[in-house]
């Protein structure tokens, strides 16, 4: 089967000018097919500030109202995913920008309310709003668009399929994305974060696992060298390679063309 790369990339590399531009040519660089999932935060962030309408973030998750779902639909939906389609035409790539409600992409459920396990509001039920749980993916239509050179540049925005928009996470897009995709393509699946991989001591930043089997990862959860955030992103991509992923590299964004860089999960 031919190759896919889906590559998933958010925070300020997306949101601020010469990043972007950056990371766009690296994504141009990479052979074989390939796919963006990108995240603007910050961006609606700003946005919502400036329309005064207020935010509040729990278990580092954005509680979605009525108002914020107008500002990340307007944000995610448009201005971050045009600029990156604009900006991939340039390169001569032929982008496409999609949200889950597009062609059905992507539906979900509204999320229910929720136990909150940490912070100020340990113990309680929360409900996010507008916020998606990943139900299904249309990965015939997305592997037909591929195959005909297209490349898609995917919004962190699904839709319930009764009219209503949904917030959903990225990385949650990217993995389900990879996952679907799995029976068409050879897929590899990309985080981008701030590190340079999974490091063996967090105050060293030159300490990266080169790779982590799925067999070797309970030991590393065990002895505590995997926990915080890190742990559901790596539990997430495990669970990406058991439905059939080729593996799974976390690297930092400006080495997502380095065949050799970051740390690379593997069956």
């Amino acid at each position: 089967m031919a190759r896919l790369t889906v590559i998933k990339v958010g925070g300020k590399i997306v949101e601020e000018s010469e990043s972007l531009q950056s990371l766009l040519d690296r994504f141009a660089r990479i052979e074989g097919f390939k796919l963006l999932v990108h995240g603007g935060g910050r961006s609606a962030t700003r946005l919502a500030e400036q329309l005064q309408i207020p935010q509040q973030m729990i278990d580092g998750r954005r509680v979605t109202d009525a108002e914020t779902l107008r500002v990340v639909t307007m944000v995610y939906g448009g201005l971050v995913n045009k600029q990156i389609v604009a900006s991939l035409q340039a390169r001569g790539i032929n982008a496409l920008g999609l949200t889950g409600a597009d062609l059905n992409v992507m539906r979900s459920h509204r999320r229910p309310p929720k136990l909150v396990k940490t912070g100020d509001f340990a113990g309680q039920q929360v409900d996010y709003g507008f916020v998606g749980d990943v139900d299904s993916v249309n990965a015939d239509i997305l592997a037909r668009l591929i195959a005909d050179g297209v490349v898609p540049v995917m919004a962190p925005l699904t839709h319930d399929g009764a009219g209503s928009m949904l917030n959903t996470n990225a990385d949650t897009i990217a993995g389900e994305t990879a996952k679907a995709l799995a029976p068409h393509f050879d897929v590899t699946l990309m985080y981008c974060f701030e590190k340079k991989g999974v490091l063996l001591n967090p105050d060293d930043d030159e300490s990266v696992i080169p790779s982590i089997r799925s067999d070797e990862f309970p030991a590393l959860v065990q002895q505590g060298v995997v926990s915080g955030g890190m742990l559901p992103k790596l539990e997430n991509s495990f669970a990406a390679i058991a439905a059939g992923v080729c593996q799974v590299v976390i690297t930092r964004a400006d080495a997502i063309d380095n065949s050799e860089s970051g740390t690379r999960l593997s069956r």
